[in-house]
């Protein structure tokens, strides 16, 4: 039997799928994005958006539901120090959250306001929102975030008790609000991104290997609601989540060892 390199790369895709749980392989991201470090979906438009994480260029890429880059943004009046994550609001706004800390030495921290209105251009510039942590609280690492109310809710990323900031969205400098502190399961507290569901009835938390989704939560203190953990037997360093519909999560993660990276859709089963 002849196999084409076609036909092996379809047997490769399905045999990844085989090997994720209730993950399914949607596409494999084009190698124009080294890191692909977040992902969301926006009204009014029919592109899935990432960026790349520290040191990488500040750019805002859309990408197909096939995975390639069919948009480029370069946001000029920025600095990619290190991005981590996306959101956006009900009007298609995308905010570019620049908190990642790995070294834990930061002490501002910026999320880029790109209008709806750019998404069309090759280049725009950005309004900025700038905050820094309460005093009583570390420099720590910050990796993902939603938006809620018109407040951000961001999520430290660390190895025991995690941190819940809250920032308004309001372009300026604030001091973000400390929410509450978290423990989830060991290791499984790096939380590496978030999103919300279009209802904002659901939340979702990503670790490399599973995610957790809250629900049922009365205040911005998620974490006295319901949590179920969906472990997916599949670990790679997933760094992207957005919601494509209520039941239904877009999931990306950074290259491999093989140099390859994809786009994942993950369904809740009632």
């Amino acid at each position: 039997m002849t196999f084409t390199m076609k036909s092996i790369f379809i047997l490769l895709l399905l045999l990844l799928s085989c090997n994720t749980g209730d993950l399914n392989v949607i596409a494999e991201i084009d190698n124009e994005v080294d890191e692909s470090s977040a992902l969301e979906i926006v009204q009014g438009s029919n592109l899935l958006w990432t960026i790349e994480d520290a040191g990488n260029k500040n750019y805002l890429y859309g990408l197909s539901n096939k995975g390639k880059v069919k948009k480029k943004i370069k946001i000029t009046n920025s600095k990619n120090i290190d991005w981590e994550d996306l959101t956006s609001d009900n009007s298609g706004n995308i905010y570019i959250g620049d908190f990642g800390n790995n070294a834990k030495k930061r002490e501002k921290f910026t999320i880029y306001k790109v209008n709806i209105d750019t998404l069309t251009t090759n280049k725009t510039t950005a309004k900025k929102i700038h905050f820094t942590t309460p005093k009583d609280v570390k420099s720590e690492d910050y990796e993902s975030f939603f938006l809620l109310n018109n407040n951000f809710y961001i999520f430290s990323k660390n190895h025991k008790t995690s941190l819940l900031l809250k920032v308004p969205n309001e372009i300026g400098s604030h001091k973000a609000e400390l929410i509450t502190k978290f423990k989830l399961d060991g290791k499984s507290t790096k939380v590496t991104a978030a999103a919300i569901s279009p209802n904002k009835k659901t939340i979702v938390l990503l670790n490399h290997d599973k995610l957790w989704k809250i629900t049922n939560f009365l205040s911005e203190n998620f974490f006295e609601g319901d949590i179920e953990k969906h472990d997916f037997n599949h670990s790679s360093q997933k760094e992207g989540i957005c919601f494509k519909d209520e039941h239904t999560v877009y999931i990306s993660d950074e290259r491999n060892k093989a140099n390859v990276s994809y786009i994942y859709s993950y369904q809740f089963k009632d």
